[in-house]
């Protein structure tokens, strides 16, 4: 074959593997738009259009802790020294909920200073190249992972450690971190119990695994709501949709609906709000 030959030829393959070969990603400025969500495959942050969130203010029968995650953000937001944090606790209580509002609200008040960055929970292992990205802008980034656990022989939360210790190739100064989850220590409790009676040296064993949830500055602890907080959170959607019903006639069915799912929470009284919204024709934009 001759050498013009076979220049041409490999021509055609270089040709074909383009074809073959995927569009670049595109590029994201994290300075324009006010969330993203990293695509660990693709190594790629794809902006949200609109987040969906609830205001601050219907988050009920959560003060305390709402208080806390609000004033770590503003000090952080500001530049201000502040703490990774660790939502943990009853399910459909706001956790997330509350990251994203507060978030929101510090944004609205700071005129969109922060960039909210959601990494799922089965692209943890990929956090290193998501820190390298990050730390090449100057934009302060709430970094966010919803319902954060890890069970049986599962380590990826040691690549969760080493980024939350800081230092070289962990966690960059503009960067903080949140997490929510229904369990304290991020990992079952059977999962624990049998590190301990399996592991040569128990104590050690157990020591590595639950001291993930220490490197968490915050601990947020959310609880199952009483029956008034579930109805004022009832109430509070409707008066802010201003949907057309009787307090007597709603406390009934929020209490009818509450039973029929065995269990009173945020997202249950979020629920009940969709059905009367529907049966009452009133829109929840």
């Amino acid at each position: 074959m001759t050498k013009d030959a076979l220049v041409e030829q490999l021509t055609r393959i270089a040709d074909s593997l383009d074809r073959l070969a995927p569009p670049p990603a595109p590029e994201i400025n994290i300075e324009e738009g006010t969330a993203f969500v990293w695509h660990a495959e693709q190594h790629i942050l794809r902006a949200i259009p609109k987040v969906n969130y609830v205001g601050m203010s219907m988050l009920q029968g959560i003060d305390r802790v709402k208080d806390i995650l609000l004033d770590n953000t503003m000090r952080f937001a500001r530049g201000l020294p502040a703490n990774n944090a660790l939502l943990w606790g009853a399910r459909g209580m706001g956790k997330s909920s509350l990251v994203k509002a507060s978030h929101a609200l510090v944004n609205a008040e700071m005129h969109d200073v922060l960039a909210l960055v959601e990494i799922h929970r089965e692209d943890i292992p990929s956090l290193p190249d998501l820190m390298r990205v990050l730390q090449k802008t100057d934009r302060r980034c709430v970094l966010f992972c919803d319902d954060l656990s890890f069970d049986g022989d599962d380590d990826t939360y040691k690549s969760l450690k080493t980024v939350l210790d800081g230092g070289p190739e962990g966690r960059p100064s503009n960067v903080i971190f949140y997490a929510t989850s229904n369990r304290r220590h991020l990992m079952r409790r059977d999962m624990i119990e049998n590190e301990r009676s399996s592991a040569v040296m128990p104590s050690e064993a157990i020591e590595e695994k639950v001291s993930l949830s220490d490197r968490f500055g915050l601990w947020l602890g959310f609880h199952s709501c009483s029956q008034d907080e579930y109805l004022d959170m009832i109430r509070g959607y409707i008066r802010h949709y201003n949907i057309p019903i009787e307090d007597e006639a709603m406390v009934a069915e929020a209490i009818e609906w509450m039973r029929t799912r065995g269990s009173r929470s945020g997202r249950v009284a979020w629920q009940y709000i969709q059905d009367l919204a529907g049966r009452t024709e009133t829109r929840l934009d």
